[in-house]
């Protein structure tokens, strides 16, 4: 299953990449949503390669997903491995210069069972995709204009 979201954000390219790829703020931010974020990797810059295993909460279940930072192109392109269970899940994020102040957050989600368990999930998210897809874009959304305060903030 694909997730694909675009974003438009009042900040320039070079901001919004440093938002995105501020690891700090975002393990912070995993934690006060209640997932347990631990660094595994023994990187001191950041990199393609950076590792994290997390523990989480979903469907009634304490669930353990281990993520990988596996492209790191400055200041387009970040793309993450996740499994999780019988489960792979690809994040990529790509942005792009609308203009100077203006930038274009585009975010893919695909998904991909490995396990009958895990096709079962995939069965049941399929048939709530639409509101699934409604909340991911609403999410998103929420995202991009957290980053574009926060670099309005900086400016």
């Amino acid at each position: 299953m694909e997730l694909t979201t675009n974003e438009d954000i009042e900040a320039p390219l070079e901001a919004v990449f440093a938002k995105v790829s501020d690891f700090d703020i975002l393990e912070r931010s995993a934690l006060r949503r209640g997932v347990d974020v631990r660094r595994t990797d023994d990187l001191h810059e950041t990199a393609a390669g950076m590792a994290w295993t997390t523990t989480f909460a979903f469907r009634g279940k304490t669930r353990t997903a281990d993520i990988e930072l596996t492209r790191y192109e400055k200041p387009e392109f970040l793309t993450f491995e996740g499994k999780s269970g019988g489960l792979d899940v690809d994040l990529t994020i790509e942005l792009v210069a609308l203009s100077q102040t203006r930038t274009r957050l585009t975010m893919k989600v695909v998904t991909r069972p490995r396990t009958l368990s895990a096709r079962l999930l995939m069965q049941s998210l399929k048939l709530a995709k639409g509101n699934l897809a409604k909340r991911y874009k609403l999410r998103i959304a929420e995202y991009a204009r957290d980053i574009e305060n926060r670099a309005k903030r900086m400016a």
